[in-house]
């Protein structure tokens, strides 16, 4: 089986450099899918609570550990805080209750997923008559702090962000007593996040990409919006190392010391996108890769535009 290699993080702990996406994942399909994982040798897998399964995947787990094929401890485990909990007295709930979906004592890693707070105590989606989000007015600063007592507490082992630009990065960092280990943000060949990338690498902070392959299931994409994978120049790479779109891509986020998560249900699928670990893409068709950032956002969360925090509206990284 292969060895995943890990990335070293600025609180010494090690995160495999890859694992399986669990957003848009059924739940009648995702307990198979992260027990299949765990059999072809994933150790990383990527939750969140608004992902709606973290029960199933909880599930998968469990009966992993209970079959014997893992121990907790082989396992890296990341959940996210949701934008509807980000008020102090109400982080520590939201964590534990990730806990209980996923039927572990501790997180390895727990993210504010993104830096909008949403209002309180009703819907996850809270909405005015109009269909407009409703905001809450609290600072995710205030959030951090509730995350650092999570990890006093020993509920998780690191902490980081979500969709977090580099200002709102620096405003963490002035208060942080922990410094963010991760900030997990869209990342792909047309969004090749190298101003953030290179900002995070400065300051300690590795960066995970989401929709790796471009997100070709995201509900809202559009019949005529390009398709990463069946970019043409990214056609004749795979056939150069006789290798898919998708394999050339990862291996591409995994030669940048980019920390990668693929997300698919399909058996064949995640097996697949795990096998990239067997040859190595060369210099300039690394760099040619890297030339077809267009910055294109293919999760530009346009429900929550005009919130104060919104992450993508004033910044240029």
């Amino acid at each position: 089986m292969v060895k995943l290699p890990g990335v070293v993080l600025n609180n010494g702990l090690q995160i495999p450099i890859f694992g399986l996406g669990t957003w848009k994942s059924q739940p009648g399909q995702v307990t198979q899918a992260v027990k299949d994982a765990i059999d072809i040798g994933y150790r990383h897998i990527d939750c969140a609570f608004i992902y709606g399964n973290e029960n199933e995947v909880g599930e998968a787990i469990s009966a992993k550990i209970e079959e014997g094929k893992v121990k907790r401890e082989d396992l890296w485990i990341t959940s996210k805080l949701w934008n509807t909990f980000h008020r102090p007295d109400l982080v520590e709930g939201a964590l534990r209750k990730s806990l209980k979906n996923l039927r572990v004592d501790y997180l390895d890693l727990y993210l504010i997923h993104w830096p909008m707070a949403y209002k309180e105590d009703g819907e996850l989606f809270p909405k005015d008559e109009q269909g407009n989000i409703l905001f809450s007015n609290v600072d995710y600063v205030d959030t951090w702090k509730e995350l650092e007592k999570a990890v006093q507490k020993g509920l998780v082992k690191s902490i980081g962000l979500s969709n977090f630009n580099r200002k709102q990065i620096e405003r963490i960092l002035n208060v942080a007593t922990i410094k963010p280990v991760i900030n997990q943000v869209e990342c792909h060949p047309y969004l090749t996040q190298d101003k953030l990338l290179n900002f995070c690498k400065s300051k300690g902070i590795v960066i995970t990409a989401y929709s790796p392959l471009g997100s070709p299931d995201r509900p809202w994409a559009k019949a005529d919006e390009p398709k990463l994978l069946d970019d043409p120049k990214l056609v004749n790479l795979a056939k150069k190392y006789n290798k898919s779109t998708a394999q050339v891509v990862l291996r591409f986020q995994v030669q940048r010391g980019v920390v990668t998560i693929p997300k698919s249900v399909t058996k064949s699928r995640i097996a697949e996108n795990f096998n990239i670990f067997d040859f190595e893409l060369s210099k300039e068709d690394l760099e040619c890769i890297g030339s077809f950032n267009v910055n294109q956002r293919f999760v530009p969360m346009t429900a929550a535009l005009g919130h104060p925090h919104h992450p993508f509206e004033n910044d240029e990284y």
